[in-house]
């Protein structure tokens, strides 16, 4: 079959590799219908992950057609359209018992290591190297899931591929970014990043009852899109001092609750961190914090700092700051499952737009290379890249 690989930094290749096969009695194969291009994927192009090795497949944001199921396997049945979520659950540990699936301790296949990391282990990842388990991922035109009979969820009839396929990862990432912050109604979120996650949590915070909602990018078609979402506010980092806006909009109080859904490759904008940045950039390849540094700044004191941008390793960050202004920190990977129900609701009333921002659509895995350079450098109006393999 025909998949996207990773070969190293900057290296996507689209490779013929084996079929995958059963290999357990909870595995299902399917057939990619659909699958996506994440920001987190470009972590990964961009040499930013440890444990990656060539010819890994990668994605993990995919659905499609079950056409195989392990023995015994009831949940699902040949021709079935199915939801995978990226984090992969057990649904029989105590963490899953807790509903916190992205921390799942037994589907990772490399837990030791990712212990090793983090402390303790973290569930297993489609595509997202060995330290979360070397599954093989769903930029592909077919994939196997393990422990399918926990989290997937079978597509609800009526609704295209389109409509559903970022259950699998943006929309519950910007939706659990967005309720970190404890929206009641009345709030001020600002939100740094306004690609796909970022313009699902200023949805999510529009739904939630946020009072005004600033968007902070710089790329035109993302803050037009942010616009159209539900931002009241725009601040474009490069050329405005994000810190003073923020004070101007909330009259001087600071914003009630921060999203940083940009992660470990921020750019910086205004001031001296603009030149750091640019020589880091040529440099070296660690963590840049930017992002949330500058929204621990513009929080209002006892505020909320959420961070649903990926980070795989230290970075330094002011606690002075976190401490004397007291604020609350929540972060991690998305327990997706958690979110499949209530948001599949949102979806078939019309409150959540799940399509505007695919920007690009490929049939054939073959542009993939190409779309990924597009897709990191923000090319040709690029928001959202969707593949439709089969």
């Amino acid at each position: 079959m025909k998949a996207l690989c990773w070969h190293g930094k900057g290296d996507i290749r689209c490779d013929t590799v084996p079929d995958p096969r059963i290999e357990d009695s909870r595995d299902v194969i399917i057939k990619v219908t659909s699958c996506a291009i994440c920001g987190s994927d470009l972590h990964l192009m961009d040499g930013q992950m440890p444990t990656m090795e060539a010819g890994d497949v990668l994605g993990h944001e995919f659905m499609g057609e079950v056409v195989e199921v392990g023995t015994g396997f009831t949940k699902f049945k040949k021709g079935d359209r199915i939801v995978v979520p990226f984090n992969i659950n057990c649904g029989e540990c105590r963490q899953c018992k807790l509903g916190n699936y992205s921390v799942c301790q037994r589907s990772n296949r490399n837990g030791a290591m990712a212990a090793a990391q983090f402390g303790y282990p973290t569930a297993g990842l489609f595509g997202y190297s060995h330290l979360t388990g070397g599954y093989s991922g769903g930029q592909a035109e077919y994939v196997r899931v393990p422990m399918a009979d926990v989290a997937p969820m079978l597509a609800p009839e009526g609704i295209d591929d389109e409509s559903l396929l970022f259950l699998t990862d943006i929309l519950p990432t910007g939706w659990q970014g967005a309720e970190h912050c404890e929206i009641k109604g009345g709030e001020i979120i600002a939100v740094w990043g306004a690609g796909p996650v970022g313009l699902f949590a200023i949805q999510s915070a529009k739904i939630m009852g946020a009072e005004r909602i600033i968007a902070i990018d710089t790329v035109p078609e993302r803050l037009a899109l942010a616009r159209v979402y539900g931002a009241t506010d725009i601040i474009d980092y490069v050329n405005e001092d994000v810190f003073e806006r923020i004070k101007e909009i909330s009259k001087g109080e600071g914003a009630d609750g921060v999203i940083d859904c940009v992660g470990m490759e921020a750019s910086a904008g205004h001031g001296i961190a603009s030149l750091v940045n640019t020589i880091q950039e040529k440099l070296t390849s660690t963590e840049r914090p930017y992002a949330l540094m500058e929204a621990i700044k513009a929080v209002r004191p006892c505020g909320i700092v959420s961070v649903p941008g990926v980070y795989g390793g230290p970075v330094p960050v002011n606690m002075g700051m976190i401490v004397q202004k007291g604020l609350t920190m929540k972060s991690g990977q998305t327990h997706v499952k958690r979110y499949l129900e209530p948001l599949t609701k949102l979806i078939q009333a019309g409150k959540i737009d799940m399509t505007s921002m695919i920007t690009h659509r490929s049939t054939n895995l073959a542009d993939g290379p190409d779309l990924y350079k597009t897709f990191r450098d923000k090319k040709d109006g690029c928001v959202k890249v969707v593949f439709h393999p089969n």
